[in-house]
């Protein structure tokens, strides 16, 4: 297998370099097309060990949302290209100083030797859930978790009016790779 710094590397160049959203998705997808079908099994695969090793009945809550979180957002991402719909959008990415704090965030967290949420320990699948929390969180605006992904202790990552709440949005920041550091969602408050 070929070195992926590099595939890595250009990846979040060209990500740092959209102005839209529209181009950020373009982007994206254009990433997002390179991966062959069994590499999304892989990924699928590593999603599945990681979610079994949870104590039930947490598991059973978690494993749709964490399936969301990346292949939801796989098939949302996939649909607008193909349907042309992301060339129509031309607003701006909000938030940039936290997308570019998230853009910082690829090339690290990819070729760094922990692991993602998910135990993706191959760089090139640790790109894939950078991509597509990239496209939940700048282009579609919500969280990198999807709403109603529950945490331990009963919490859940809510949407109340147009603002996201989430129950460790400010408990990760000692995690140096993780999405949550520039995460929209504010902090769930009493948690």
């Amino acid at each position: 297998m070929p070195d992926p710094t590099d595939r890595i590397n250009a990846a979040a160049d060209r990500l740092a370099r959209c102005r839209s959203r529209g181009d950020l998705a373009e982007a994206i997808a254009a990433e997002a097309e390179r991966y062959t079908l069994f590499d999304l099994q892989q990924i699928g695969g590593g999603v599945k060990r990681e979610v079994d090793r949870l104590p039930e009945p947490y598991r059973s809550r978690v494993r749709p949302y964490f399936e969301a979180q990346l292949f939801g957002a796989y098939h949302r991402l996939m649909l607008g290209h193909r349907s042309g719909s992301f060339a129509r959008d031309d607003g701006p990415i909000q938030e940039r100083d936290r997308f570019d704090a998230f853009v910082i965030l690829i090339v690290p967290g990819c070729l760094d030797d922990g692991d993602t949420d998910f135990g993706l320990k191959n760089p090139h699948h640790t790109l894939f859930y950078y991509l597509m929390a990239g496209f939940a969180m700048f282009v579609e605006g919500g969280p990198g978790h999807p709403v109603g992904t529950p945490f331990p202790g009963g919490f859940v990552v809510e949407k109340k009016g147009e603002y996201y709440y989430c129950p460790i949005r400010e408990k990760e920041e000692a995690v140096l790779f993780s999405i949550c550091n520039v995460c929209p969602a504010k902090q769930m408050e009493g948690v």
